[in-house]
């Protein structure tokens, strides 16, 4: 027992050794000539004075809620105050893993120009190695975080030869949920935030420097540009680690909320092996995405950059499932009964394969929605022929058309994943989908390295021939990002299914009567948070951008000389627009999404607050995949006129009208794929992670209550025999 739980952390580390030697190869590369030196430091900075202003304020909130959180921990016996030290430990992690990210990118971007001047195959390798130093590092630091705080917590609680089931370990692991809240709140603040400052200057770029200006966004002339490349890596890339990070660790940890109900002591590790089976398939996933990097390679130009990312996707997915057949059955026992459901450990390894099947084609259905040359995107640029309110009409449409197969094969692997392993069943196939995070988040985290490649390229003027090639591998990127949000909405649906599951659990209600008044009064409220905080979240693009087109605009008539390369536009004053934005931005839709579900569990009870868990995902999980689709969409019907496109019959390109209005679709687009509807995952996790943590003390009251209303009628019963006689004598 005590190897296995030592080998958890030791494959954590086994991918932090991996991320260091490729971080390692990135920095050895060229970088390129002064000029591509100097503006990649531009970038550099911009992100980490970002970066910088954020965990200010992310600390005042951390060091408040970590007091907060050991205060409760006082209060009911089920958890401790070690719950706030979990809490410090895991956003300090989640914080972190976006910092891996964003170092590398700002390193990774100007190499990738320097390689794309060379061959495609050779701008592949550069960017995809900075990809998946963000994902390795990022996976390593989850589970070496999880496994050795789990290790820790299970010597302190649980007494030798202590039942599994029994108080210590569930003590322990609500401890332990607090490092998910930690890593889930720091998520939400990052991936708001980053969106925010991300889309501020992408909108200012796009509408003052391509639609006013005529110059492209990237143009070395257009103020906004090196805001809106500083974007590329706060939004996407620090917040998309933050965001993956946390998604990471809480469909683990729901897995083992679950796992510690089941009388497995039939094992041959102390009944620990429902508990241990999520970490173990999570560290297989991280050694043999490590191992499926290899295969993204391309040697020709005109090889499918697209191919190569699927061919490592996939074999790290073949190689995981092969590899979890071999540890459910070393693991489980043959047999066990979870809430009355009686499963095997075969149940279990077809759930497993159930998670990694929905998580494939959920990847597959939206890169048709998403991708240059489908029917979706076609449909888009042959809109923009009439118009920009066509368009709008047009990338509506097909998000909203986005969410029926993807909602159909999330409903298949819910029903089958249960059928054949119950609740517990749903949560590992959840974990079953999320154990490949290293290699999906390699393939999300080299779409934004490509898109900052390809703006240094422009902003040096470098020859046709390179932008060429930095187009075609930010043209993936934009699938390759959309496809992996599907992917995370896909595993926030399952994952929040069992932490909703395991809430139920602790705080003492067998089920969720929308009959009640209340409850269904719940589910609505529930279903309306996800539209209040996109509106929160886009409205706050809104206003930044404003700002930020004033001062483009002012800079190109208050300074001389900008059009003719004659003057330097003030950059600094477009980062500081966007930078102050987005961390005043961020306070309000976060704040929605930790209070609400401690407002509704505290004044109404854990059976109301499960009516609002239920709504908030199902409405989360919809205007998810139907702004990130839409989103993605959009922007891609906009970078398709780069090559060109055919319009009943005539070709068009940039400048064109059509063009123009797939500017403007692209421009609703963005704080829709990039700010809003990638917070969607984060928002469901994090308000059932909230009503897990407050699960014993709402449970407690209710025990409470009712303890005191039974000894209340105990005296009446008392009083009323002692009168009765009384009465019947007189």
């Amino acid at each position: 027992m005590n190897s296995i739980l030592l080998l958890i952390p030791l494959l954590g580390i086994v991918g932090l050794i991996v991320m260091a030697i490729k971080s390692a190869w990135v920095t050895k590369q060229d970088a390129g000539d002064a000029k591509m030196q100097e503006l990649a430091g531009y970038i550099a900075q911009g992100a980490m004075a970002f970066l910088r202003a954020e965990w200010k304020v992310l600390t005042y909130f951390a060091v408040i809620a970590a007091l907060l959180l050991a205060w409760s921990g006082t209060l009911v016996p089920d958890s401790s105050p070690l719950i706030a030290v979990s809490f410090l430990i895991g956003a300090v992690l989640s914080a972190f893993a976006g910092y891996i990210g964003m170092k590398i990118a700002t390193k990774a971007n100007v190499r990738t120009t320097q390689a794309a001047r060379t061959s495609l195959a050779h701008a592949l390798k550069v960017s995809f190695t900075g990809g998946s130093v963000m994902g390795i590092g990022v996976a390593g630091l989850a589970i070496l975080g999880l496994g050795g705080l789990f290790i820790v917590l299970y010597n302190m609680y649980v007494p030798e030869g202590a039942a599994i089931t029994g108080p210590g370990m569930k003590k322990a692991i609500e401890v332990l949920a607090g490092f998910s809240l930690g890593a889930e709140s720091i998520a939400l603040f990052a991936r708001v935030g980053g969106g925010i400052y991300t889309k501020a200057a992408d909108v200012g770029a796009d509408l003052v420097g391509k639609v006013e200006a005529g110059i492209p966004e990237d143009d070395v002339r257009n103020p906004a540009t090196i805001a809106d490349n500083v974007g590329d890596n706060v939004g996407d890339v620090a917040g998309m680690g933050a965001d993956l990070f946390g998604s990471y660790v809480a469909t683990i940890l729901a897995t083992m909320v679950l796992g510690q109900e089941i009388d497995a002591s039939a094992d041959k590790f102390g009944g620990l092996s429902p508990i241990l089976l999520p970490m173990v398939i999570a560290g297989l996933g991280l050694i043999f995405s490590i191992v499926a990097t290899w295969f993204v390679r391309i040697k020709k130009e005109t090889d499918s950059v697209q191919t190569a990312l699927n061919i490592g996707n996939w074999s790290s997915i073949i190689m995981t499932a092969i590899a979890s057949f071999f540890a459910v059955k070393y693991l489980l026992p043959e047999t066990m009964v979870h809430r009355g459901v009686t499963f095997t450990s075969n149940d279990v390894f077809i759930a497993i394969i159930i998670g990694l099947v929905v998580g494939t084609l959920m990847s597959v259905i939206t890169e048709y929605y998403t991708a240059m040359g489908k029917r979706p995107v076609l449909s888009i640029i042959k809109q923009s022929a009439t118009g920009h309110a066509t368009n709008i009409i047009g990338g509506l449409a097909v998000g909203m058309e986005s969410t029926v197969l993807p909602i159909f094969v999330l409903a298949g692997g819910i029903m089958g994943s249960y059928a054949f392993a119950g609740l517990y069943g749903v949560a590992i196939a959840a974990a079953g989908m999320m154990a490949t995070t290293a290699m999906q988040l390699a393939i999300d985290a080299f779409g934004p390295i490509a898109d900052n490649a390809g703006g240094i390229a422009e902003m040096s003027q470098l020859p046709e021939e390179v932008r060429h090639r930095t187009d075609n591998l930010d043209a993936v990127g934009n699938t390759t990002a959309a496809t992996g949000k599907g992917f995370a909405i896909a595993s926030a649906a399952l994952t929040s299914l069992a932490l909703f599951a395991a809430f139920v659990g602790i705080s003492g209600i067998s089920s969720i009567d929308i009959y009640k008044a209340p409850v269904l009064a719940g589910l609505f409220v529930g279903g309306m948070i996800p539209f209040i905080f996109s509106s929160l979240a886009i409205a706050a693009v809104g206003r930044a951008a404003m700002d930020m087109v004033n001062e483009v605009r002012r800079q190109f008539r208050e300074i001389p000389g900008i059009m003719e390369y004659k003057a330097k536009p003030e950059y600094e004053k477009c980062v500081a627009i966007s930078t102050a934005a987005s961390i005043r931005e961020m306070i309000a839709p976060g704040a929605i999404a930790l209070l609400a579900p401690v407002i509704v569990g505290f004044t109404f009870g854990p059976e109301v607050l499960g009516g609002l868990l239920a709504g908030v995902t199902v409405s989360g999980v919809l205007m998810g995949m139907f702004q990130s689709n839409a989103g993605g969409a959009w922007d891609n019907a906009k970078k398709s006129f780069e090559k060109g496109v055919e319009i009943n019959g005539q070709m068009y390109y940039k400048k064109s009208e059509p063009h123009k209005a797939s500017v403007t679709g692209d421009t609703v687009g963005d704080p829709f794929k990039d700010t809003s509807g990638p917070s969607m995952n984060i928002l469901i996790k994090l308000t059932s992670i909230v009503a897990l943590i407050i699960a014993p003390h709402i449970a407690h009251k209710d025990h409470t209550a009712a303890a005191q209303a039974a000894q209340a009628k105990a005296k009446t019963e008392v009083v009323s025999a002692v009168v009765a006689p009384e009465k019947s004598a007189q």
